[in-house]
C-alpha cells in the first residue's frame, strides 16, 4: 500500500507544478483529477510558509457559469482570507466541452452526468489531501450559482466528507433533473422535493448549510435560497429563530435567520438587500462580483470554521 501511494505521488505531483503567478500571497498550483467520467483541471491555493507535516483545513470553491478557477478566485478573494486564516483553497474547473458556458451540470441527474462531475470533484479533493496533507476532517465546500447547486448535490451524496456547505445564489437539490427544468427552477417555477439520504449514507446527517442570496437577483429567484434552507431544516428537524438585520459599515444590509435543532444551527439564511446575481463583497471590476455587499468569503469561512470545533 505504501509503495502504491508513493507511485501515485510520483505520477500526480508534476501536474501540480506552478504555472501562473499566484492570486494572493502564497502558491497557485495546477492539477488534474481523472476518473471514470473523464478529467477536470483544478487549481490549489496554498498559504505561504506551510511547515513540513502541517495539516491545514481545506475549502473547496466551485465557480459559476462563465467563470473559471482563476476568475472565481479573483472575484471572491477567498485566497486573501486563506492566507490570513491559514487554510488551503481548492478550485475545481468545469470543462467547456462538458458545458459550453462553463456551468457545472448539477441538474443532469437523469443521465448521471451530475453524479460523474461530483465524483471528479471528490477525486480532486482526495488528490489534495494526499499530496498536500489537507486535513480530511476539516473540509468545507462553497459555490456560486451553478457551483452552489453542485456543492449542495455533492454534500448530499458524500455528507461524511464535509463539515459545512455554503450556497451562494444557488438552487437546492431535487428541484431540477434536466436543462429545461433547470431553467424553470432558476426562475422559481419549480418546487423542491424533500431531501433524502443517498445510497450508502444511512444514519449520516448532512453538514450545516449557509445560504447567501441577493433579494434583487434576476437570474436565480430569491425563493430558491429560502427553499434550500427550508429543505435542509426539514430534513434535520430544525426550527427557525427570529430574524435579525445586520449591516456592516456602508455595505448592503442583510437579514439573517438561523434554523436550529437542539441548540445546534443546522442552516442559516442570509438575504442581502439590493444584491443581484453576484458574489457578495467581491472584488471590484470582476464579473459576477458586488463589492458593496457583505463579505461572503469571510462569512463562508467563519461558518465553516465554526463546525471544526
Amino acid at each position: 500500500m505504501r509503495t502504491g501511494t508513493q507511485s501515485i505521488k510520483r505520477v500526480l505531483k508534476p501536474l501540480l507544478a506552478k504555472r501562473d503567478p499566484p492570486i494572493g500571497t502564497g502558491d497557485w498550483l495546477a492539477g488534474v483529477a481523472i476518473g471514470s467520467s473523464g478529467a477536470r483541471r483544478f487549481r490549489l491555493f496554498r498559504p505561504p510558509d506551510v511547515k513540513f507535516g502541517e495539516r491545514l483545513p481545506l475549502m473547496v470553491m466551485l465557480h459559476g457559469c462563465h467563470q473559471d478557477a482563476k476568475s472565481f478566485a479573483a472575484s471572491t478573494r477567498m485566497n486573501v482570507v486563506a492566507a490570513r486564516e491559514r487554510f488551503l483553497v481548492l478550485y475545481p474547473e468545469q470543462d467547456r466541452l462538458s458545458n459550453p458556458q462553463g456551468c457545472w451540470n448539477w441538474f443532469d441527474t437523469k443521465s448521471g452526468l451530475a453524479y460523474g462531475e461530483a465524483a471528479l470533484i471528490m477525486r480532486a479533493i482526495d488528490q489534495v489531501c494526499l499530496l498536500y496533507s489537507a486535513d480530511k476532517e476539516r473540509v468545507g465546500i462553497a459555490g456560486l450559482s451553478a457551483g452552489a447547486s453542485m456543492a449542495a448535490l455533492i454534500v448530499t451524496r458524500y455528507p461524511e466528507r464535509f463539515k459545512a456547505v455554503t450556497m451562494h445564489s444557488g438552487i437546492p437539490p431535487g428541484t431540477a433533473h434536466s436543462s429545461l427544468s433547470a431553467v424553470g427552477a432558476m426562475y422559481g417555477r419549480r418546487s423542491t422535493k424533500p431531501l433524502r439520504e443517498s445510497p450508502g449514507t444511512t444514519g449520516v446527517s448532512w453538514p450545516p448549510l449557509l445560504v447567501i442570496q441577493g433579494d434583487s437577483d434576476g437570474v436565480v429567484a430569491p425563493s430558491n435560497g429560502r427553499a434550500a434552507v427550508q429543505a435542509w431544516a426539514n430534513a434535520a428537524g430544525a426550527m427557525p429563530g427570529s430574524s435579525r438585520v445586520v449591516q456592516r459599515g456602508q455595505r448592503h444590509p442583510m437579514t439573517v435567520i438561523d434554523f436550529k435543532h437542539r441548540g445546534s444551527t443546522m442552516a442559516t439564511l442570509v438575504e442581502v438587500e439590493r444584491l443581484v446575481h453576484a458574489w457578495s463583497g467581491g472584488a471590484p471590476n470582476e464579473r459576477f462580483s458586488d463589492r458593496k455587499g457583505p463579505d461572503a468569503s469571510r462569512m463562508a469561512w467563519a461558518f465553516t470554521a465554526k463546525q471544526f470545533k
